[in-house]
């Protein structure tokens, strides 16, 4: 058999609603992997916020921060941080404009101001954090990965002109993740498939969110999760079941790889 790369989000494609995997995704994962496919995570999440995840369904291949950061057998071998003095400029900026921020490092995050912290708690609560303590000098003692930013939908694009080495994409109504310009999951997933031999056609990547867009249109099969919302769904190969219905399951066995 073939051996594929398969990349997985965690948040509503590995967890369901209640941020739990399913027992079918539990047994489709051991399957793969028994076949000898290389099976990884690729979230938005860094590592400590992943680090659950990962010990309980014995990944040990990840993707982290949006594909800022990249592991193979636990070992890290790729790392795409964010420009430091454009990060203190934009700091400044949303200081002004009253935008809470947060620094992300691989095994921490921080908030860099007090702003906005109502929307901050909202958003870290639906991956089971709650709102990061206060440290300004973070950034000067951590290698920063990712950015969070807190603000509506009302704000999209104010920012995408003025910081061209930043990537700005929406994980949530009052939130987006701040990641290197030309750094994503697709990226480093393309990257991780050359370095292990594996070509772009037998990448299977799974998701549901606007952080996954790029893998789902870029790798051999894109599955966007039943739960998906449809301009996501538009750019996947396959649409399967909902993360709360044996989705992965499902496509997994349509497919014809499990």
């Amino acid at each position: 058999m073939k051996r594929k790369l398969f990349a997985f989000d965690i948040d509503g494609t590995l967890l369901g609603t209640d941020k739990q995997p399913l027992e079918s995704t539990r047994e489709a994962l051991q399957i793969l992997r028994r076949q000898g496919h290389l099976v990884t995570i690729a979230t938005g999440r860094s590592r400590f916020m992943a680090q659950d995840i990962i010990l309980d369904l014995g990944f040990t291949n990840y993707i982290l921060c949006n594909g800022a950061a990249a592991f193979l057998d636990h070992e890290q071998y790729y790392q795409n941080l964010l420009d430091p003095t454009e990060l203190e400029r934009f700091a400044a900026d949303v200081e002004q404009r009253g935008i809470g921020l947060a620094y992300v490092g691989l095994d921490d995050v921080k908030k860099n101001n007090h702003h906005r912290l109502a929307q901050m708690d909202e958003a870290m609560r639906t991956i089971n954090y709650q709102a990061p303590d206060y440290d300004e000098t973070f950034q000067e003692k951590n290698d920063i990965y990712q950015g969070l930013a807190f603000y509506d939908e009302t704000d999209d694009g104010l920012f995408d002109q003025k910081y061209d080495k930043f990537r700005f994409i929406r994980w949530h109504k009052e939130s987006v993740d701040i990641v290197p310009k030309g750094g994503s999951k697709a990226a480093t997933l393309l990257n991780l498939a050359d370095r292990v031999g594996i070509k772009q056609e037998d990448i299977i990547t799974f998701g549901d969110g606007e952080n996954d867009r790029e893998m789902l249109r870029e790798a051999g099969v894109g599955v966007a999760m039943g739960n998906a919302a449809p301009h996501i769904q538009k750019e996947a190969k396959l649409v399967t079941a909902t993360n709360d219905n044996d989705g992965i399951w499902k496509a997994l066995k349509e497919l014809k790889a499990i």
